[in-house]
């Protein structure tokens, strides 16, 4: 950036030498769209060409294999019907005992207890009255268990939960565990975890998160961005294995916290290359003047995106200051005779993340009342790297479209001989043709034409 320092720009006789060449810009522009389209186009041109001779080759293995081997006959295991319980595993036992608030109760007696107990594994079905008659005494009390039904839902140990994680967390890692506790015996108090479906940013949850069905340790699929999205809630339920299965949700909350991931983005001036700007600093500038200000932001939050501002290199070190915090160039000293027509400032800007990043800028300042003054400002203006710039783009662009174009060809080439080579096999059988008289036989004497016809035949 250049500053040029003036009271009266009318003074200025070519000012538009300063300015920046808007053609060689507009140049550069289309030859980059030119070189990014011609490129684009010949990647998927060959994308093409390998997707379809991929599925020419692959069209005989998928029908091979097509042929599934048939699974042998399945043999289902020992199964044993008992009275009154259905079909079960024969391998274990099943028990049924009389509840106190039965009344006419399947039971079975596994232990004998005094001498008027029934036998061991007998099966009877018996009133209360009965049952006591057995026992011979009406006091006396069999050993009873009661069965569980799943009548109790799973219960999680806290309301809600909170997962905290920096942004560019690795996938897999853990945020959070939650859990639930079931009342209930064995299957019924088995509980089982999984997310309930829903979007986050307008994505399935799923893509975000996972959780262990067994443990309920909640895992992060992919790596968050603060700068997207800095918090998001997802719903998790606990189901039991009961019959039918009993649930309940709970809320987890997910806070991401922002790292310094952001260089500061300079807004003015703009970055080298992009544009041409001088500013001027008249000559009876005093000390504390302000010249100019550099003008940048930090995407990161927080102490990330606090920005400072340091010039790193100067014409004249002694010159000019600018503000820590705010950016603004001012003038230490008055400024003298003796100090060059033409300033150029390195401005640094660095934000407070740890660590810290930073970004560059250039300044350019003339220190002049007249334009007129200045021999050849003109030269400040040429912009060498862009001129290299284009080079590098044209260069690019002509080998690109030239290789791409050869390629063309080449495949084209090939594609012609493989169809032309069956024609010409085919063409090469020839049907030998009858011989031939030329219309002038009808002028020849009959000696003549057998004479003609004779060597004809020798031939």
């Amino acid at each position: 950036m250049y500053l040029l320092i003036s009271d009266n720009l009318a003074e200025v006789p070519e000012l538009k030498d300063i300015s920046y060449d808007e053609k060689n810009s507009k140049l550069t522009s289309y030859l980059i769209i030119a070189l990014v389209s011609v490129s684009t186009f010949f990647l998927t041109f060959i994308i093409i060409i390998l997707g379809v001779r991929f599925c020419r080759r692959r069209k005989p293995r998928l029908l091979f294999d097509g042929a599934v081997a048939i699974p042998s006959a399945y043999l289902p295991p020992n199964y044993a019907d008992v009275d009154g319980t259905g079909t079960l595993r024969s391998a274990y036992n099943y028990d049924a005992y009389l509840t106190t608030g039965s009344r006419t109760s399947d039971f079975k007696f596994v232990t004998s207890y005094n001498d008027n107990t029934l036998p061991a594994d007998q099966t009877l079905k018996k009133s209360p009255s009965d049952f006591a008659d057995a026992f011979g005494d009406s006091d006396g009390s069999p050993e009873l268990s009661v069965a569980d039904i799943n009548d109790n839902p799973p219960v999680f140990e806290e309301q809600s939960y909170s997962a905290y994680v920096t942004e560019n967390n690795k996938p897999g890692s853990t945020l959070c565990s939650v859990t639930a506790r079931d009342p209930d015996w064995r299957q019924n108090g088995t509980v089982i975890y999984s997310l309930l479906s829903g979007e986050v940013n307008g994505a399935p949850v799923s893509s975000y998160l996972s959780v262990n069905g067994d443990t309920g340790v909640i895992h992060a699929v992919r790596s968050f961005d603060y700068e997207q999205f800095r918090s998001f809630k997802v719903h998790v339920m606990a189901r039991d294995n009961g019959s039918p299965p009993l649930s309940s949700n709970v809320t987890v909350s997910v806070f991401i916290s922002d790292v310094n991931d952001n260089s500061p983005q300079i807004l003015y001036p703009a970055p080298e290359g992009n544009s041409f700007m001088t500013e001027l600093v008249p000559k009876a500038a005093h000390g504390g003047s302000l010249v100019s200000k550099v003008i940048a932001v930090d995407a990161d939050s927080g102490q990330n995106a606090w920005l400072s501002y340091h010039i790193v290199k100067s014409t004249d070190p002694g010159l000019f200051t600018i503000g820590l915090h705010s950016g603004e160039i001012r003038t230490q000293r008055d400024i003298s005779e003796s100090d060059s027509m033409k300033q150029n400032l390195i401005v640094a800007v660095k934000d407070n993340g740890q660590p810290s990043l930073s970004a560059t800028c250039s300044m350019y300042l003339l220190i002049s009342d007249n334009l007129a003054e200045v021999p050849e400002l003109k030269d400040i203006s040429y912009d060498e790297k862009n001129s290299k710039l284009t080079s590098y783009l044209i260069i690019a662009l002509v080998s690109v479209s030239t290789f791409f174009l050869t390629f063309i060809i080449i495949i084209l080439g090939v594609r012609f001989c493989r169809r032309r080579k069956p024609r010409l096999l085919f063409d090469g059988a020839v049907a030998i043709p009858s011989a031939y008289l030329p219309p002038i036989t009808q002028m020849l004497t009959a000696q003549e034409l057998y004479a003609a016809l004779t060597i004809m035949t020798h031939t």
